[in-house]
């Protein structure tokens, strides 16, 4: 092989009440990067597509090179790698959009090496990548994106990751406004301490969206998508989010909450028909807001990255 493509998905991180500790991939949209062997030692990006220009070609800057340095470094690799990135994900929009191409990088860059290491074991180096594009090294964008599914970190320090059950017919609508939000800035509003009565409730609610997910309990699941801690400051900064709340509460959806640092929306419901109802309620929304929005209707990807070409 000389060249290896892989695709990442989109993610929801935080889900509600857990704070860079949860998240959960969706189907379809994503990143796809090219990584191919080159006689010049190192690792470079040579091509860049769909970001408008914005994305750095330089090394320590982009989060493809940033995983794949550090990749290389660990394996011993000292050849050179060519990445090429195509964006299928707008930047700044709460899905992930760095820890997608991070990802994709890493999954073509360990086929097109022989897979020295597995799947699992390349998250620390999407991790780094995470803490040059927004300042924190978290992996609630990157893990799930890697391995699909609904995923807990239970521990940075050491990194401790599982995934967690997915109920049958469990769908996601996100609802992206064409409006930019800085992930650094989402996270430059957020308390730096919280109330003994606030970490109580937020430790019950993740208790009971694990349980609930590994028992489909529905309703358990819809009553812990509480999130008293990032959302009240954050919900302010993205506009038509409670409205949205408001809009969807009486079809049957699970759940509303704040997709990473914002301005996406996500909406969970336990079944497809019940997504498409909150996608047009939410369409609505934004039509008498008078702002431009995509809106996504997913199931939950467990599949995570793939490889979908190599030559």
């Amino acid at each position: 092989m000389k060249n290896v493509t892989a695709f990442a998905p989109a993610t929801v991180a935080n889900v509600s009440c857990g704070f860079d500790i949860l998240g959960f991939a969706v189907e379809e949209m994503g990143d796809k990067v090219t990584v191919s062997l080159s006689d010049t030692p190192g690792v470079r990006v040579v091509r860049i597509e769909g970001d408008g220009g914005r994305l750095p070609y330089e090394t320590d800057k982009n989060t493809c090179s940033v995983a794949l340095k550090a990749f290389a470094e660990h394996i011993g690799f000292e050849g050179g790698l060519e990445i090429e990135l195509f964006k299928g994900l707008p930047l700044g929009s709460g899905m992930g959009s760095s820890a997608a191409s991070s990802v994709a990088a890493l999954e073509a860059a360990n086929v097109l090496l022989g897979n020295p290491l597995e799947k699992k074991d390349l998250l620390p180096f999407a991790m780094k990548a995470e803490g040059v594009a927004c300042g924190a090294e978290h992996a609630d964008n990157v893990a799930p994106s890697l391995l699909g599914g609904f995923v807990l970190i239970r521990s940075y320090h050491p990194l401790d990751v599982t995934k967690l059950h997915v109920p049958k017919g469990l769908y996601c609508t996100l609802v992206h406004p064409h409006f930019e939000l800085n992930t650094a800035d989402s996270r430059s509003v957020l308390r730096q301490q919280v109330s003994l009565k606030d970490a109580i409730i937020q430790s019950g609610n993740i208790a009971g969206l694990v349980a609930g997910l590994f028992q489909e309990d529905m309703g358990l699941i819809s009553r812990s998508l509480q999130d008293v801690i990032a959302e009240p400051s954050r919900s302010v900064l993205i506009p038509g989010f409670d409205e949205v709340k408001n809009a969807v509460k009486d079809i049957g959806a699970l759940g509303v909450g704040i997709s990473g640092s914002g301005p996406t929306t996500f909406i969970l419901s336990p079944a497809q028909d019940v997504a498409y109802a909150a996608k047009e309620a939410c369409l609505k929304v934004f039509e008498k807001i008078g702002l431009d929005v995509d809106i996504y209707v997913s199931a939950v990807n467990t599949k995570g990255t793939y490889v979908i070409n190599k030559s």
